[in-house]
């Protein structure tokens, strides 16, 4: 599936115009049914849609493993841009709240705010107990290796990426995505469904932090989050009650290192 497109363009220079060819990243919804009525409606880009649409799931919490899943398929095998998801009648029966609440509205979307969204999301995540310590001077390093995870971005500088490795910086997954929560509910949903997602220890990110990447990266029971631009304040309360790590690169070289800075025990708390 084409995940980005070429496109002629008009290039000034400074001083004099150019014709040339550029690419553009895709973009297209994703309809996400539930037990047979519409649930969501996402625009990602193409591909992997059977694993984004199983850490979307997750992350939502609409399921907890993927035995919660009866099916997670296409609709048909011509239209890619629609999955349908049943669950186990056990556990459609322990949701029953997230299944009555109206079509077309995700918990992890943009566009939310408010401290009271902590207290919510506090209330049905668990903190994280694994606080096993990694090298920050390898944290560092996988960071600066995003870009060799991201041949989306260097064609069309314009996705975002999202990276799992274990606690022995061991590559786990990586996905791209014009969304920074598809590309994050993609790598997670490789895992998710191969049973390898109690592996991932750092998750790595091309974006800023978000409170709803937090809750995601929760939902997954990943402590540790890197990425290349600074988390919002509304993250760095969540992540902190959740007992979570978060770091970005610094102004110069190095990390900084918002919460949770056990994880990174070279990095000193102020």
């Amino acid at each position: 599936m084409e995940t980005s497109q070429n496109h002629s363009v008009l290039h000034w220079n400074g001083t004099f115009n150019n014709s040339a060819d550029r690419h553009l990243i895709g973009e297209e919804p994703l309809s996400i049914r539930l037990q047979g009525n519409p649930y969501s409606v996402v625009m990602r880009t193409p591909g992997d849609e059977i694993a984004h649409v199983a850490g979307f799931c997750l992350g939502e919490g609409i399921v907890d493993s993927p035995d919660d899943f009866t099916t997670i398929a296409f609709c048909d095998d011509v239209d890619t841009n629609v999955i349908a998801v049943t669950l186990k009648p056990e556990r459609r029966a322990g949701i029953s709240e997230i299944l009555d609440r109206r079509g077309f509205i995700s918990q992890t979307s943009c566009g939310l705010c408010g401290k009271e969204i902590v207290e919510d999301l506090y209330q049905t995540l668990k903190p994280i107990e694994d606080d096993r310590k990694m090298d920050i001077k390898k944290a560092a390093a996988c960071m600066d290796r995003l870009p060799e995870h991201q041949p989306l971005r260097q064609k069309t500088r314009a996705a975002h990426a999202a990276v799992l490795y274990d606690s022995d910086f061991n590559l786990l997954s990586s996905a791209e995505d014009v969304g920074r929560h598809n590309a994050l509910d993609k790598a997670v949903g490789k895992l998710f469904l191969n049973g390898n997602l109690s592996k991932a220890s750092m998750l790595v990110l091309s974006s800023r932090i978000s409170y709803e990447l937090v809750q995601k990266a929760a939902r997954a029971r990943i402590p540790i989050i890197l990425a290349m631009s600074r988390p919002t304040a509304l993250a760095v309360d969540l992540a902190s009650k959740l007992n979570m790590t978060l770091g970005c690169e610094s102004d110069d070289e190095g990390l900084y290192v918002f919460c949770g800075s056990q994880r990174l025990p070279s990095a000193k708390s102020p």
